[in-house]
């Protein structure tokens, strides 16, 4: 089983910057990697980027050369760097716990509860 913790969250203006934190506790052999996933007002929840055990990242083109994800493996977390934000960034973010395989990353069953970041104009 994994745990998984975000903090970070806030309110920031448009063009500000944001760090959000995933901290994981636990262990399943099965997990090779980790991501954030938001769900924006009225939308479905959505990929934003992820990285394997290797530090290897990819991202969603919305973020893409705005946000950077990177891991530490020896304090077991997960960071998203947030740069340059926007209004339609505004959401609730999650961290997940998955694999990467093949060239894709599937999405485990482990959950963070959310912290939201909200982004004025």
């Amino acid at each position: 089983q994994v745990q998984l913790v975000e903090s970070g969250g806030g309110l920031v203006q448009a063009g500000g910057s944001l760090t959000l934190s995933c901290a994981a506790s636990g262990s399943d052999k099965s997990i090779n990697a980790k991501a954030w996933y938001r769900q924006r007002p009225g939308k479905p929840r959505e990929w934003v980027a992820h990285i394997d055990i290797g530090g290897t990242a990819n991202y969603a083109d919305s973020v893409k050369g705005r946000f950077t994800v990177s891991r530490d493996n020896a304090k077991n977390t997960v960071s998203l760097q947030m740069d340059n934000l926007k209004p339609e960034d505004t959401a609730v973010y999650y961290c997940n716990a998955g694999l990467y395989f093949n060239g894709h990353y599937n999405s485990g069953n482990y959950w963070g509860q959310g912290t939201q970041v909200t982004v004025s104009s």
